[in-house]
C-alpha cells in the first residue's frame, strides 16, 4: 500500500512532471546558447508558413496627368507543416528502489530521486535531438537520426538551394577575402529588404584546421592576435573576412558508445565543410513547439518538454515517458549557403 501511495502522490502529478522536466538545465549544444533561433509556442500539431513574394524595383517615369505604372501583384503562398513528435519512454520498477542506498550517503534511494536522475538522461536526448534539428535547419534539409529527410525547406518554400562555395585553402594564393565578400554580398542580395547584421560560419574540423594555417589568415593574426595562432585554437571563434568562424563541436554518439580507436562518432557539420548564415535578422531562425498528445494538452499552448508517469497494471512500477514536439525552421533557406574545402 505504500508504493502505491508514493506513486499516486503529487510528485508524479502530471503538472508537478512538466514543471519538473522543463525546471531541468537545457543541454541544447551550441546552436541553442548562441540564440539564433526564436521560440515560438503553438497550439496546434501544424504550422502554417506563408511567403510573400514582394518584389522591389525600380519605377520607370510616366507622363504628368497620365497612367502610371501598374504595380505587379504580390503573390502569397501557404504551407503546412507539420510538427515532428520525439519520445522517449522508461519505467521505474519498485524492485530498483527496495534496499538500495543512494550513492554517497547513508539513506535509502526514494522514488522521486530516481525519477529526477531518468528524467534528466531521457531530457538530455531530447536536448540534443534539438541541437540536430536546428542544425539542419541552418543547413535548409531537416533530418532524423537516421539521416532521413523530414524537410527538405528549399523544397518547401519553392526555391533552389545555392552552389557550394568552394574554398582551395591547400594555396597560399587563394583569395579568402574576395571569397568571404562574395558570400556576404550574396546572403545580403537574397534575403532582399531584411537587414543583415552579421554572418556566421559553423565549420567542420579539417576546413577549420586549413583555415588556421591559411598563409593571409595568419599574416593577419600574427601581429594583433598572434597568442591565439600559436596556442591553438580548436572549438573556438575566428573572425576574418566580415564573418566569424567556428569551429563546430557536435556530434552523434556511436551505437557503440564511442569505444572504437578512434571513436566512430557521426559529426553534425561535415570535416570538410562549412556552413553559412545570417545573425541579427528578426524572425529568419525560429523552433515552434507544439502541445503533447495528451488529453490535458489539446489545444493548449507547447511547451519545449513534456513527463508523464502511469502506474502498470500490476502495480510493480510505473512507466514514464518524456516528449518534445518541436519544428525549427529558417524562413529564408536562399540566405543559407554551404562552403566545401578543395
Amino acid at each position: 500500500m505504500e508504493a502505491i501511495d508514493i506513486f499516486n502522490s503529487d510528485a508524479f502529478a502530471f503538472t508537478t512532471m512538466v514543471a519538473a522536466v522543463n525546471k531541468l538545465p537545457m543541454v541544447p549544444g551550441r546552436i541553442g546558447q548562441m540564440g539564433l533561433f526564436t521560440e515560438r509556442p503553438v497550439a496546434t500539431t501544424t504550422v502554417a508558413i506563408e511567403e510573400h513574394s514582394g518584389q522591389l524595383s525600380l519605377v520607370a517615369p510616366t507622363p504628368r496627368g497620365g497612367v502610371g505604372e501598374t504595380r505587379p501583384k504580390e503573390t502569397r503562398l501557404a504551407r503546412n507543416l507539420t510538427v515532428p513528435h520525439y519520445q522517449l519512454d522508461d519505467a521505474i520498477m519498485a524492485s530498483e528502489v527496495q534496499n538500495v542506498r543512494e550513492f554517497g550517503t547513508s539513506s535509502m534511494r526514494t522514488i522521486e530521486t530516481l525519477r529526477n536522475m531518468r528524467m534528466e538522461m531521457l531530457t538530455n536526448q531530447l536536448d540534443a535531438t534539438l541541437e540536430h534539428q536546428r542544425i539542419g535547419s541552418i543547413k535548409g534539409i531537416i533530418v532524423d537520426k537516421n539521416a532521413n529527410t523530414i524537410y527538405n525547406l528549399f523544397t518547401e518554400m519553392g526555391v533552389t538551394a545555392n552552389a557550394d562555395v568552394t574554398f582551395t585553402l591547400s594555396s597560399s594564393t587563394f583569395a579568402l577575402r574576395a571569397a568571404c565578400a562574395s558570400i556576404i554580398r550574396m546572403m545580403a542580395m537574397n534575403l532582399g529588404q531584411m537587414p543583415l547584421r552579421g554572418v556566421y560560419a559553423l565549420v567542420g574540423d579539417q576546413f577549420w584546421d586549413a583555415l588556421v594555417t591559411h598563409a593571409k589568415v595568419e599574416a593577419t593574426y600574427q601581429y594583433q592576435e598572434g597568442v591565439r595562432l600559436r596556442d591553438g585554437i580548436a572549438y573556438q571563434t575566428l573572425v576574418y573576412g566580415g564573418i566569424t568562424w567556428e569551429n563546430y563541436l557536435g556530434y552523434i554518439s556511436p551505437a557503440d558508445g564511442g569505444n572504437t580507436n578512434p571513436p566512430t562518432a557521426t559529426q553534425l557539420i561535415g570535416a570538410s565543410e562549412a556552413r553559412f548564415f545570417p545573425t541579427g535578422v528578426p524572425g529568419l531562425f525560429e523552433t515552434y513547439f507544439a502541445p503533447a498528445d495528451y488529453m490535458e494538452t489539446v489545444n493548449t499552448l507547447g511547451l519545449p518538454r513534456y513527463a508523464k508517469a502511469f502506474l502498470m497494471p500490476n502495480d510493480k512500477g510505473m512507466n514514464m515517458e518524456v516528449q518534445t514536439n518541436p519544428l525549427s525552421l529558417c524562413r529564408r533557406p536562399r540566405a543559407l549557403f554551404k562552403g566545401v574545402l578543395a
